[in-house]
């Protein structure tokens, strides 16, 4: 399988010296293309830490990261933001709408960042709300729709330039059951196209849906283990 993200000896340190604190602390992991990964660990395990520079959000303090073939720990902010907005789409808990735009102008959003015309944005925001069921909300703000359904303009402003990763943080975490379901089967849904899914989460059962499961924990991997039970050992 072709890899996407190849991370090697990665640390994230704050406060050098006598109090430093190691939030990674020798990360190595590698997810291949159209994989759905699930990353697991409690507050403070350093799951969040990991997440942001995966998402090129953040960088390490030493150690490498190629996201499809690039070395971004080399990047300018400029350069990061490029490929952050090109090859990755995130889906946050807090869905990160803006409540004064409507659902169709939240998905375009990402859309004029990227320099698209207005025809092309408007086909791939219309199409990108259709797969996640929302034909008939497109033009409802925010406060207009339910917890279930501003996440899933959130899911459709992630995937609607068709990034190849799909980078979600407890998307299920501020929904009732039936909503979280439902979240969960679209992005299961979206693995089965083709798309990498890496999800974040500090539930069990949520990562299950996965079919693997990494455990963070003190900022190390401290397992790694394929829906078949087989498990692949943490890199030293």
């Amino acid at each position: 399988m072709e890899r996407i993200i190849e991370i090697q000896d990665m640390y994230k340190i704050y406060n050098p010296g006598d109090n430093e604190v190691r939030a990674l602390d020798g990360v190595s992991l590698s997810v291949d293309r159209g994989e759905f990964l699930a990353i697991i660990g409690q507050s403070g395990s350093g799951k969040s830490t990991l997440m942001n520079i995966l998402g090129c959000l953040d960088i390490p303090t030493y150690g490498d990261y190629h996201l499809d073939g690039v070395d971004v720990t080399e990047l300018s902010d400029r350069q990061l933001a490029h490929i952050r907005n090109k090859q990755i789409g995130f889906i946050f808990q807090g869905f990160n709408l803006i409540p004064a735009l409507n659902a169709w102008e939240n998905v375009e959003l990402p859309l004029i960042y990227r320099g698209m015309g207005r025809e092309e944005r408007r086909r791939l925001s219309t199409a990108a709300l259709i797969r996640v069921g929302l034909e008939k909300r497109m033009d409802h703000r925010p406060a207009e729709m339910s917890g279930g359904q501003q996440q899933r303009v959130a899911i459709a402003r992630a995937i609607a330039a068709a990034p190849p990763v799909i980078l979600a943080d407890e998307p299920t975490g501020n929904l009732d059951k039936k909503s979280g379901h439902d979240v969960m089967e679209i992005l299961r849904g979206l693995w089965r196209e083709g798309r990498t899914v890496i999800l974040i989460t500090h539930d069990p059962k949520i990562a299950e849906s996965a079919r693997r499961v990494v455990t963070i924990s003190d900022g190390k991997i401290v397992g790694d283990i394929t829906q078949a039970g087989q498990a692949r050992q943490p890199r030293p």
